[in-house]
């Protein structure tokens, strides 16, 4: 019974009800009923169909886009990228990344002179005054770890107008908060936030020529230099005529001025990366790239070493020309801080009429040569005689311009499509020489006064010089001299005006990040 169930056909279909005009469909349509059909079932050409724009269209009209969302996805039509006309690096646009850099790296260094006088508004004693400036410096330390890599993710034009916003914004609080534990936080947030400068570097190294590059970087390196004594020296000036805060104030106006230019005159350019990266792994692979280039390891351990020294110096002088058989006021020793003025200032010519011209290792061999000697005569006589330190200060100067410049110019040519986490790793083993300078000189200038702390230096510098002569500018290895002797770049061009930038078409132009460029000599 089952099986013949089963095996009963299924009922039939009810039949179509259709209107009285229309009849089933059959292969025994008309021409009429054809052309009927095809009118109906085709647009008419007055009357297109709606398009994916029409869509987007009708969306934006729907859901309109709020005023800031435009505000910031607006650029100027300089501004705007083309991919087939990529915006020129020009001299005027080196000039800009230099005043941003100059005046956002000052946020760091207001407080330096002005320590005692927060402590007297904030009733705090000097040392709890003294951890604004210890928490600035550490935010921007975190900064350069945490927030620089991003530099390789995001496009840099709204990566670094949010992080000049943001800090401006938060800038307010240090104007107006009376809570020493609020300016003491913000001022570790503001810290972290300032990395701009170490974004703009990388972005140098992306978009002058090769031929230009270490004259270029020279700029921004200047604009740093600069602002760190500018901060300093107008802190101390204000303070001393007007209210501490009204030096934040300059500082919040400031800022606001270099997002205004850069909003203007900053071109969008694109990612990187623009498939994107895992952030941990990103991190990993700053320490990774320590132990498998050794370009920038070398560099890195000279930037430690200098940088140790530099620090060393600064922070002793103050001990030695506040001493006997000096005893100078504390005005007096501020000014000690102007003489490497002409060095910072012409540091971007001695860049381009040497440092552009030879390999990288041969400028920064110049620069150490040159400190050390300077520490030589400096250590010596410093402590009868003051042309000791004042030479000392010079060379300590110069060494340090030409050898972070010719660092940079070279290892920027190691992986283009990484150089945030290139300048990241390099500008770590900085940070941390600056630190241990500090320490150290400290330590042995109270142990053997200004001999043991410039001993220690002379050391430092003797192994810098070691380190930069183990490996050779045309060395692939971690050891030797393969490639040959020679002091020229074997890049630099008989006539500049035919040799462009990294995957342009012509000098000065921006090449696609999203096509590898090609790999310049490795110096």
């Amino acid at each position: 019974m089952a099986e013949a169930e089963r095996a009963k056909p299924p009922p039939a279909p009810p039949p179509l009800l259709l209107p009285p005009d229309v009849g089933p469909p059959s292969e025994s349509r008309t021409d009429d009923d054809s052309r009927l059909a095809e009118k109906v079932e085709t647009p008419s050409p007055t009357e297109p169909s709606q398009t994916s724009s029409d869509t987007e269209d009708a969306g934006a009209a729907a859901f309109p886009i709020p005023l800031y969302r435009r505000l910031w996805n607006w650029k100027p039509r300089p501004a705007r990228y083309d991919p087939d006309n990529p915006p020129k690096f020009t001299v005027w646009m080196n000039i800009l990344f230099g005043f941003a850099s100059c005046f956002t790296v000052s946020n760091l260094y207001y407080n330096q002179a002005i320590l005692n006088r927060m402590a007297e508004t904030f009733g705090v004693s000097f040392e709890q005054a003294s951890s604004v400036a210890t928490l600035m410096q550490a935010g921007y330390a975190a900064g350069l770890l945490l927030i620089c890599p991003l530099g390789d993710i995001f496009p840099r034009r709204p990566f670094m107008l949010a992080l000049i916003g943001f800090t401006a914004a938060l800038w307010l609080v240090l104007c107006l908060t009376h809570s020493f534990a609020a300016f003491a936080g913000v001022s570790f947030v503001c810290g972290a936030t300032t990395v701009t400068p170490q974004l703009m570097l990388p972005l140098v190294g992306d978009l002058a020529p090769a031929h230009r590059r270490a004259s270029s970087l020279a700029v921004v390196v200047s604009g740093l230099s600069l602002g760190i004594l500018v901060a300093r020296i107008l802190s101390g000036v204000m303070a001393s005529y007007t209210d501490w805060r009204d030096i934040y104030w300059f500082g919040l106006g400031v800022q606001f001025l270099v997002l205004a230019l850069l909003y203007v005159f900053l071109p969008d350019y694109p990612s990187k990366n623009p498939g994107g990266l895992n952030y941990f792994g990103m991190l990993w692979s700053v320490a990774r790239l320590l132990v498998t280039e050794p370009l920038l390891l070398q560099a890195s351990l000279v930037s430690f070493l200098m940088s140790a020294v530099f620090t060393s110096y600064w922070t002793t002088l103050s001990f030695l020309l506040s001493s006997p058989p000096y005893s100078y006021s504390s005005t007096v020793i501020g000014l000690f801080g102007l003489i490497g003025v002409i060095v910072i200032v012409s540091a971007p010519i001695y860049s381009r009429l040497v440092i552009d011209r030879v390999v990288p290792l041969f400028s920064a061999l110049l620069g150490l040569t040159i400190e050390l000697a300077g520490l030589v005569v400096g250590t010596v006589t410093g402590s009868t005689h003051v042309v000791g330190p004042i030479i000392q200060a010079i060379t300590v100067d110069i060494g340090a311009q030409f050898t972070q410049i010719a660092n940079r110019s070279a290892i920027y040519g190691i992986q283009p499509l990484a150089r945030n986490r290139v300048n990241t790793a390099y500008m770590v083993a900085a940070f941390s020489g600056q630190l241990t300078g500090t320490a150290v000189g400290n330590r042995l200038y109270a142990e053997g006064g200004w001999v043991y702390s410039g001993s220690c230096s002379i050391a430092f510098i003797a192994l810098a010089i070691l380190i930069c002569l183990v490996r050779g500018p045309r060395e692939e290895g971690w050891f030797g001299w393969s490639g040959g002797w020679a002091i020229r770049k074997d890049d630099w061009p008989s006539n500049k005006r035919d040799v462009p930038a990294e995957g342009t078409a012509e000098e000065g132009t921006v090449h696609s990040s999203n096509a590898q460029p090609p790999m310049p000599a490795q110096a």
